[in-house]
């Protein structure tokens, strides 16, 4: 049986509610409740919406503002919807069926559902698929959009990198985590040498059944003292600066899936398993040295000619012509074309999928069948390949996208604030019932 809960938790997110009560207002004469530069909000709109949250918030036992505050807040919220949708449609920023279908996909399977069970509930709740992929389609445009404009504002410099990386808090992020298994054989305080001796003996014994393939969780349920053992010992993922210093020496010098050897605390006897690693690990990336030659299809230039063309410049290049010649005469990649196509080293996702694709699987010194991607038709050559440490770029990388992400959150609403009061914005209704 299909969890409703777990649908509408999914939608959530997307700033609307699948009760069909809210959708059976019926509006005896609409009208327009604001003037959004080109666009309006219409009456009929501002009551759904205010019915679909108060529902929402009643499910969740909230309790509600009062009725003129949230219709100010809903109308703010449209308008504001407004402004994103139309800087969008300006921009030319377009949401495609397959993006719209994947991400119903990862919304489904994040949920247990498969598509027909995912439709079902949707019927079920009053909602249409056709109505669910336009609401999605809007609200990933508006985060598009909010990305690109926000996105531009943001300057992440080296010294900030630097900073963050040598502060306690980037230290801790970029130390790896360990999923590591725990058996403590206990020793009380003062115990006497009898007593460690027998505790030593017992954890030895232990370390020796696990090297002969000995079940760690097993015995960690019948043997350890510490507080995971009714868990088979299992501490989940640490960093060492969640550890006993004793065990945080240890952990970085075992490899996966191995145990280690007993180790003395004023605890008792420890023995470690290590599961799994991530992070602290060199990352070595393959990279290719890559040019290519683009034609793209436009209102002159059809696609089946676009093809014809770069196929014949393939044939031209299979003759004996020169790769660099032929992009500086016929590419339309203007970043790459005066220099003979050439687009230097490669980095992982640096491209489109088709490009990286062509590029792993051609042969060096190769020229590509010709390919299609969003940008157009395309061949190209790897000139090169070799073995490059990625690991301090990636590191950087990843704290660059902290910070962003924090910088994003704190200018997001300076910059909604800001298109806010570019706008032409009248409201035309000061007070409209609830229901």
């Amino acid at each position: 049986m299909i969890n409703n809960k777990t649908v509408k938790s999914l939608i959530a997110g997307l700033g609307f509610s699948l009760s069909a009560g809210a959708f059976a207002q019926t509006i005896a004469l609409d009208k327009v409740v604001a003037i959004v530069d080109n666009d309006v909000v219409m009456a009929s709109e501002l009551q759904q919406q205010m019915a679909m949250i108060s529902k929402r918030l009643e499910s969740q036992n909230t309790e509600l503002p009062p009725q003129d505050v949230l219709r100010d807040q809903v109308l703010e919220h449209l308008i504001r919807e407004r402004l994103q949708l139309q800087m969008g449609q300006r921009a030319g920023v377009e949401i495609s069926e397959q993006e719209i279908t994947q991400a119903i996909g990862r919304m489904a399977a994040s949920g247990g559902l498969n598509m027909e069970q995912f439709q079902q509930q949707l019927w079920s709740d009053g909602m249409s698929m056709a109505q669910f992929k336009e609401r999605l389609r809007r609200e990933m445009l508006i985060n598009r959009v909010q990305k690109g404009s926000v996105n531009r504002r943001i300057n992440v410099s080296d010294q900030e990198i630097d900073n963050f990386l040598e502060s306690q808090e980037g230290k801790f992020w970029v130390s790896p985590d360990y999923q590591l298994g725990h058996i403590l054989i206990g020793l009380s305080a003062g115990a006497d040498e009898e007593t460690v001796d027998d505790a030593k003996m017992k954890a030895e014994g232990l370390y020796q059944q696990l090297n002969d393939g000995a079940n760690f969780k097993e015995l960690a349920i019948a043997n350890s003292n510490g507080q995971m053992a009714l868990q088979g010992g299992d501490l989940g993922w640490r960093k060492t600066s969640q550890l006993p210093s004793l065990l945080a020496e240890a952990v970085p010098n075992m490899k996966k899936g191995e145990v280690s050897e007993p180790i003395r605390s004023d605890a008792g006897f420890h023995i470690l398993k290590l599961y799994n690693q991530r992070g602290g690990e060199e990352t070595i990336v393959e990279q290719s040295k890559v040019r290519h030659i683009l034609v793209k299809p436009s209102t002159i230039l059809s696609d089946k000619e676009a093809f014809e063309k770069i196929t014949h410049i393939r044939e031209e290049l299979e003759a004996g012509a020169d790769f660099n010649e032929l992009a500086k005469n016929h590419s339309e990649d203007i970043g790459s074309m005066l220099s003979g196509g050439d687009l230097g080293w490669s980095t992982p996702g640096q491209f489109v999928p088709e490009f990286e694709a062509t590029m792993n699987d051609i042969e060096v010194g190769k020229v590509s069948e010709p390919f299609r991607s969003q940008f157009g038709w395309h061949i190209l050559k790897v000139d090169e390949r070799r073995q490059q440490d990625f690991t301090d770029t990636v590191i950087r990388n990843q704290a660059a996208n902290i910070i962003r992400k924090r910088r994003f959150e704190e200018e997001l609403p300076n910059w909604l604030q800001e298109i806010r009061d570019e706008a032409y914005v009248e409201i035309k209704l000061s007070k409209i019932a609830a229901n």
